[in-house]
């Protein structure tokens, strides 16, 4: 909506009251400072989670080898092998979150926040890749069965598998949504896809102990579907954030934001991004026409203040100033270049 925009007048007083006691509840600085400590806060976080599943997916594949020497099972030799690679996607994630501590520069003016976004990439690639690695192994095991031994021994190295990457799946998932990492929650779901092979094994334990030798494969099959719709939904979530995609209730939250901000007339366009796990978003305020340039500036600061207690993750916001214009359109002369409305609130 540009300088001619319906005028929506709400009430604004109990705003103010409930910002202001916002601030006496959980006060905070909106210097560029505060910005990137509250960014560094959140990698800090994401490498912490790294580190503590990955020694987790350690301990679980140094117990599942020890049992692999003992039984000499092919099945859980490959879940072994399938979850110390696994592990290892920690590695491209974390150098994502060193990377995303950089500040901007002049090639790079946004930051090197996108590099999560790649992370995101090689962890979907490494889902695909497990997919395809289950159904080969499946096949080749309903092609030329094997006996297994110690099937006690290798259930519970298959539970342990399953409950470790099931730990780490819910951990990263949790730490990644908090933090707003798309790439994190993707190698959350990567583990709980190793999980599910895991318990291929088990199954597969289970049905060679009753006698029939195509337990193993036929689950390893099933495993596999399962495997294909995690990919599924790893697969949107990075794609999604690579379209610059975000939940249409954070706009509706700054259209809202705006709007209660005393001296905001109107909303025009509200964009938002994500740079790794952090927000920036672009907005267009309707203010009264007789402003002075001071004025309106105050207005502009005062709104992106609004925005950064409204929106979660959100660490940079410009803000432009319009102002209704009954004998015209005010940017008339761009039209030529194309520009195009974006879906207001």
């Amino acid at each position: 909506m540009e300088g001619t925009g319906h005028h929506h007048h709400h009430p604004r007083r109990g705003a103010r009251l409930r910002h202001r006691a916002g601030h006496v509840v959980r006060p905070h600085g909106h210097e560029p400072a505060d910005r990137v400590d509250a960014a560094m806060e959140a990698s800090r976080d994401g490498m912490r989670t790294l580190w503590i599943s990955l020694a987790v997916l350690g301990a679980t594949t140094a117990v599942q080898a020890v049992i692999v020497a003992l039984s000499g099972s092919v099945a859980l030799l490959g879940d072994t092998v399938h979850n110390a690679a696994d592990a290892l996607t920690a590695v491209p994630l974390g150098i994502a979150f060193v990377l995303g501590r950089r500040a901007a520069d002049r090639r790079y003016t946004y930051g090197y926040g996108r590099a999560e976004d790649l992370a995101g990439i090689v962890i979907v690639a490494t889902i695909a890749a497990s997919a395809v690695v289950a159904a080969w192994t499946a096949f080749d095991r309903l092609l030329h069965p094997r006996d297994v031994g110690h099937l006690w021994a290798v259930a519970a190295a298959a539970v342990a598998g399953f409950a470790g990457n099931e730990w780490v799946a819910r951990y990263r998932i949790r730490t990644g949504r908090r933090i707003g990492s798309a790439a994190l929650v993707a190698d959350g779901l990567h583990a709980r896809a190793d999980g599910f092979t895991s318990l291929a094994v088990l199954l597969g334990a289970g049905g060679a102990a009753l006698g029939w030798r195509a337990a193993d494969p036929v689950v390893g099959l099933l495993i596999t579907v399962a495997i294909l719709v995690v990919l599924w939904d790893a697969a949107r979530q990075v794609c999604r954030r690579l379209m610059d995609a975000v939940d249409p209730a954070l706009v509706d939250a700054a259209h809202t934001a705006l709007r209660s901000v005393e001296g905001v007339l109107g909303t025009g366009q509200v964009r938002m991004r994500w740079i790794g796990h952090s927000l920036r978003a672009e907005a267009e305020i309707v203010v009264a026409p007789e402003l002075t340039v001071v004025e309106a500036h105050r207005l502009a600061v005062a709104a992106e203040h609004a925005l950064l207690h409204a929106v979660p993750r959100l660490t940079a916001v410009t803000v432009h100033t319009d102002h209704p214009a009954p004998d015209g359109d005010p940017h008339a002369e761009l039209a030529h270049h194309g520009r195009t409305a974006a879906p207001g609130g």
